[in-house]
């Protein structure tokens, strides 16, 4: 099991579940709410915890309850929390409303997370001396992000960027030092300026692109219900999802990456089994509300695997 850190966001969620969205003027009811943690951060970090692997986390909370309360969920998940710095910042807001759908729309205040600092993660560098993977999200400023790349190949890590929120630029200092790039479908359409699709033809079409444009070669590209594609390490494939009921699709990408990143050889030896194994995680995400309540444990991911026999 890999040895995994990540730099990321720290949110508490708040879900509000409605029938639809509002268009423009029109005022809806909410059927319900609730209050989570959450942040793609925390999610993906959790996912691979969860799997058995260990974390570190480095990132920054406001010096107030739910920061505290924070730190206390990642502790008791096993998670190292040291390097979560405190700011004068709120900690980080997500504002979810989720569909009867199932789909989600996500309105984010980053608060202390957009106050972390390449500083921040220089302080914590001996802590990337003994990892295997470093993952990160845009969640948290670009210059943390590209000093903690640069740590992760100073000391042999392996890189997983997921580039989310949605952006069509992302520092070339920060690729230049990624090894597996994860957007879903409409973020990795937006990296290059095109339309989103999921068809299996187009997506191979655009992968000499992404080498062109961002100077990537390894891709993992999640596709919500069609499941994934992938061009990694000269290999290029397509995974489906396992039959579930979709109730709530959020943290499904997140668990997805954390689960790969537990999973997958540095060498990138084993990449569709644990592609498919991080397919049937997100899928167990998704049947389930919320998103770190949501997340399995290796266990649950094992039993369903079970049913499965391409998942073995």
């Amino acid at each position: 099991m890999n040895r995994i850190l990540v730099i990321g966001s720290l949110n508490v969620d708040v879900l509000q579940q409605v029938e639809r969205l509002p268009k423009v003027g029109e005022t809806l009811s909410i059927h319900n709410k609730s209050t989570n943690f959450g942040g793609k951060g925390a999610n993906q970090a959790v996912a691979a915890a969860r799997q058995g692997a260990d974390l570190t986390f480095v990132g920054a909370v406001g010096m107030d309850a739910e920061g505290t309360s924070y730190r206390e969920l990642l502790d008791h998940e096993g998670i190292h929390t040291k390097n979560i710095q405190l700011k004068e910042q709120p900690t980080g807001t997500a504002y979810i409303m989720l569909e009867d759908n199932g789909h989600n729309t996500i309105l984010v205040h980053g608060g202390a997370n957009m106050a972390l600092t390449a500083a921040d993660v220089e302080e914590a560098a001996p802590y990337f001396k003994d990892v295997d993977v470093v993952i990160a999200q845009l969640e948290v400023p670009a210059a943390a992000i590209k000093r903690g790349f640069e740590l992760a190949k100073l000391y042999g890590a392996i890189t997983i960027l997921n580039p989310a929120p949605i952006t069509n630029r992302v520092d070339p200092a920060i690729l230049a030092n990624t090894d597996i790039l994860v957007p879903n479908e409409t973020e990795a359409a937006a990296l290059l300026g095109m339309k989103p699709t999921t068809n299996q033809h187009e997506l191979e079409t655009r992968l000499p692109l992404y080498q062109a444009k961002l100077s990537v070669t390894n891709i993992i590209i999640t596709l919500g219900e069609h499941g994934c594609f992938y061009a990694v390490n000269g290999l290029i494939g397509r995974l489906h999802n396992a039959n579930v009921d979709a109730i709530d699709t959020t943290g499904a990408g997140d668990t997805f990456i954390g689960t790969v990143a537990a999973h997958l050889d540095p060498k990138l030896t084993n990449v569709a089994s644990t592609l498919q194994r991080a397919t049937l995680a997100a899928g167990l995400v998704v049947s389930r509300q919320g998103a770190i309540p949501a997340i399995p444990t290796k266990s649950e991911i094992d039993a369903l695997a079970k049913h499965y026999t391409e998942f073995i």
